[in-house]
């Protein structure tokens, strides 16, 4: 369950984190009245589940109540990351000395919770890491024990924090510590955490998603909220509605397939041969013409996608079956991407002979198919 920005900002303050003084708008009257209210300068930031939100448009400054009126209709307007937004976030402008990272997530390797920390914030922490590593402090947290202020106090420190400035921001480390703890957080982030010239420190943005299966524990956060839990594009609620596991990513190549270890496979084949994957598809066991028809569908939706690839091990599911939503799909609508098909398995045969009939080509290694729909990606076909 992901919290907005404004409702990641109410559980921080509830623990003694401060944050800029502001409020949620969800008209351009409203958000001029916030900026009345706040008396300074300040920034329109759209409150939606997308990241990179800055980049498109969706974060502006205004020097007064006006100006954030006229922004905040321009940006109540907007769709950012296929998502509308239906409120913005005014908060007062600050004075920057310093912009910080702090997060806390999971290391699955590590099986443990860790701490990251980087006196280099404002910038994607993915970017950060690829280009200066070694301005990233980590700290594994044991869960026997949690995570201790003298962990906090040598984070800060590592971070090149020097003084009072030490307890300031170990104070930030603790407290996130508690809400993770309290309630069981997958991933949270202040993005950045801004040191002001007169030396405050304060959230300017905050990111707090909740592991979904332990939403019975939080029914007060629900409450709270008012809203249900998940926020969805069309495309994932369709997917959602039929019990398909959808994920869009960053490339071009659209990946079906049928199981969880099959997709991550067939992604992983795709990036081997230089392409990058844009949608994580998985149909489930026991596909049918129906099911298969509906996903190539949904992956259709997803205006990044040039190609797709379809990758189907015949079990429960068999392959004729697919042969004929695939044909469907083709079709009904109209598709006008590549499409490679890979499939073995339970009526692998039948399958085959009913895309050969069709005229559809057909591979039968995942590696074979992998390379080919790169290959047309690249080629432009």
């Amino acid at each position: 369950m992901k919290l907005f920005e404004h409702e990641a900002k109410e559980i921080f303050r509830a623990f003694g984190m401060p944050t800029p003084p502001g409020g949620v708008a969800r008209t351009p009257a409203e958000a001029r009245k916030r900026a009345e209210e706040v008396g300074k300068p300040v920034v329109v930031k759209a409150q939606v589940l997308a990241g990179k939100r800055g980049k498109a448009g969706g974060v502006k400054f205004a020097d007064t109540p006006e100006e954030a009126e006229k922004y905040a209709e321009e940006i109540l307007a907007m769709r950012i990351n296929d998502l509308p937004v239906e409120a913005v976030l005014i908060e007062e402008k600050l004075d920057i000395e310093q912009e910080i990272y702090v997060g806390v997530t999971v290391d699955r390797n590590e099986r443990k919770y860790v701490m990251i920390g980087s006196g280099a914030g404002g910038m994607s922490i993915e970017e950060l890491a690829e280009e200066s590593p070694e301005k990233i402090i980590k700290r594994h947290v044991d869960p026997s024990l949690g995570f201790q202020s003298y962990e906090a106090r040598d984070m800060a420190i590592d971070m090149g924090f020097k003084g009072k400035d030490i307890n300031k921001l170990s104070g930030f480390f603790t407290k996130l510590w508690n809400i993770v703890s309290k309630y069981d957080v997958e991933l949270s982030e202040i993005n950045p955490l801004i040191l002001t010239k007169d030396g405050r420190f304060l959230a300017a943005d905050a990111r707090l998603n909740i592991d979904d299966n332990s939403l019975y524990r939080h029914k007060d956060v629900i409450e709270r909220i008012k809203r249900e839990p998940l926020e969805m594009n069309e495309r994932e609620r369709m997917a959602t509605e039929q019990g398909m596991a959808y994920v869009e990513l960053d490339g071009n190549i659209a990946c079906i397939c049928n199981g969880a270890g099959l997709t991550m496979a067939t992604l992983d084949a795709v990036e081997l041969f230089g392409g990058k994957a844009s949608t994580f598809l998985d149909l489930g066991g026991g596909s049918d013409k129906e099911r298969v028809e509906n996903g190539i569908e949904i992956a259709l939706m997803y205006d990044k996608v040039k190609a797709i690839l379809v990758n189907i091990m015949g079990g429960i599911t068999r392959c004729d079956d697919v042969a004929n939503g695939i044909v469907a799909a083709r079709d009904d609508k109209g598709i006008k991407v590549p499409m490679v098909i890979r499939m073995v398995g339970t009526n692998e045969k039948e399958g085959q002979e009913i895309l050969a009939r069709e005229g559809i080509p057909f591979l039968t290694t995942m590696e074979d198919a992998a390379s080919k729909v790169v290959e047309l990606v690249k080629e432009g076909k």
